[in-house]
């Protein structure tokens, strides 16, 4: 038992002895810290981090009155409700003429006996006095019925060509007017006059060509003053007209 021991215990003695050295050696033999070393170079950088929350609304700016810069341009908005229609725009130039149509079919052939042939002629024989319209009382021929004896006027109803003469006897100085009226328009006048020093019979004429449309009128007027017409058998004085050619 007691040489057993005896190692046992030497055992515990030298780990003691070690232990009790270890801790003399590094209480008394101990260098000081050295110098920090040079940085070292950059690491290699991170992955991106997570996206952050929106923060929290900013403090109004401060007006300062300088106009930025122009932004970019902004996507296009919807289509807004159609305007109110406007004014007509002025008439633009006439344009050029249009190339000549085809050639239509051959008509049927006419009859000169269906066109309207206006024409009279008529005579003083008992008109009555008064106003200055020289009225031809008596008819003599009157195509189509267009003269009026009771008034001395022509009143037309075809439109177009017509000619119109008279032959007034006298034995005096006279003047006469072929007249013409359109609706809405003051009457066209074309004077004749004769002188008659030695009261002989005389004959003042006059006629013309005028263009009439439906509804104008033609007559003969004497002047206020010298209008003065024989009347009696020896002589005639007639008025006549008739249509030229009409203009449909």
């Amino acid at each position: 038992m007691g040489g057993i021991m005896t190692p046992l215990w030497w055992l515990v003695f030298c780990v003691l002895a070690m232990s009790l050295t270890s801790t003399v050696t590094q209480d008394v033999c101990r260098a000081p810290d050295g110098r920090d070393g040079a940085t070292g170079p950059p690491g290699r950088p991170g992955r991106p981090g997570l996206k952050g929350e929106p923060g929290d609304p900013g403090a109004p700016g401060i007006r300062t009155g300088i106009r930025g810069l122009k932004g970019d341009e902004g996507d296009p908005g919807l289509s807004g409700s159609p305007g109110k229609m406007g004014y007509p725009g002025p008439s633009g130039p006439l344009g050029a003429p249009g190339a000549p149509g085809l050639k239509g079919t051959k008509g049927n052939p006419g009859d000169i006996n269906d066109q309207p042939r206006p024409a009279f002629s008529a005579v003083r024989r008992n008109p009555p006095t008064g106003g200055n319209v020289v009225i031809f009382d008596m008819v003599i021929t009157n195509e189509e019925g267009r003269y009026h004896s009771n008034s001395g006027r022509f009143v037309c109803a075809v439109p177009g060509y017509y000619y119109f003469s008279f032959q007034v006897v006298s034995k005096w100085d006279i003047c006469l007017s072929i007249m013409s009226t359109r609706k809405g328009q003051a009457p066209h006048s074309l004077g004749f006059c004769d002188t008659n020093s030695k009261g002989n019979f005389q004959v003042v004429s006059g006629s013309t060509v005028v263009q009439l449309q439906e509804g104008d009128q033609v007559w003969i007027e004497k002047d206020p003053v010298k209008g003065r017409i024989y009347q009696g058998s020896e002589a005639d004085s007639v008025f006549n007209g008739f249509l030229i050619f009409p203009s449909f």
